[in-house]
C-alpha cells in the first residue's frame, strides 16, 4: 500500500509492485485480496482517484482542465475515467472543479 500510496502518479504494474516489496506477484495479489478485498491495481486507482478528487477541489476552474488533471494521475483515457469517477464519486469531475 505504501508503494502505491507514494508512486501513484508514476506508471506501476503489479509485477514493479511486488518487486519494490521483495514478494511475488501472486503473493501482493493474495495479500491484497485476502487484507483488503480489492487487487493491487483496483487500490492503485482508487488511490488516484481520490488525488485527482482532491486536485480537482483545490483548482481553480479557469485555469485548471479536468484533463490536465487526471492525465498527470495516469488516466489517459477521458471517457473511461470520468465513469469510473462518477461510479467513486457520485457526480462527474467537472463537477468537482466548478464545486
Amino acid at each position: 500500500m505504501e508503494v502505491i500510496e507514494g508512486h501513484a502518479a508514476e506508471p506501476l504494474t503489479v509485477a514493479e509492485i511486488a518487486e519494490c516489496v521483495g514478494v511475488g506477484v501472486r503473493a501482493l495479489q493474495e495479500g491484497f485480496r485476502r487484507h483488503l478485498d480489492t487487487t493491487p491495481l483496483a487500490y492503485l486507482r482508487e488511490v488516484r482517484l481520490d488525488r485527482v478528487r482532491k486536485e480537482l477541489l483545490a483548482s481553480d476552474p479557469g485555469s485548471a482542465t479536468v484533463t490536465a488533471i487526471a492525465s498527470r494521475w495516469g488516466f489517459l483515457h477521458p471517457g473511461r475515467f470520468s465513469l469510473a469517477y462518477r461510479q467513486q464519486f457520485g457526480e462527474s469531475p467537472s463537477e468537482t472543479l466548478r464545486a
